[in-house]
């Protein structure tokens, strides 16, 4: 019967490889993505990397992770700023977009205690509102 043969170490060692084999397509995801994204890398920068990637997987990723790690933290950092810049112009024309003062102050109050705006731009929008 199949079922005797697969005990309690069978069980890990499948699910050791599955969370591995997870790993490395994530992984293989961050790394395509970085290297679309890029602006510093020509058109055929990239395709050398994606054809080294694909050709030589595991030497591939890990010789782009020791060359261009400190980049793909950077196009991060950059992401992840511009998507915050885009919220709160988001959320200050929303906030500024008509309604009577009080109104106004209703909902940066709203977002003030929500935790979406700090202290220094409630005050700002505040007076803002009230001028």
């Amino acid at each position: 019967m199949v079922f005797a043969e697969f005990g309690s170490g069978q069980v890990f060692w499948s699910m050791l490889w599955f969370f591995l084999f997870f790993i490395w397509i994530w992984l293989l995801i961050a790394i395509f993505s970085d290297i679309f994204r890029s602006d510093d890398l020509s058109g055929w920068g990239k395709a050398l990397w994606s054809l080294f990637v694909i050709i030589v997987p595991y030497l591939g990723v890990f010789v782009y992770l020791i060359a261009r790690g400190g980049k793909m933290r950077e196009h991060a950092l950059h992401q992840a700023q511009a998507q915050d810049a885009a919220m709160r112009s988001y959320i200050q024309d929303t906030v500024s977009s008509g309604g009577s003062p009080a109104e106004e102050l209703a909902k940066l109050a709203d977002l003030h205690s929500k935790g979406v705006i700090s202290d220094e731009e409630f005050a700002q929008l505040k007076a803002k509102a009230m001028a």
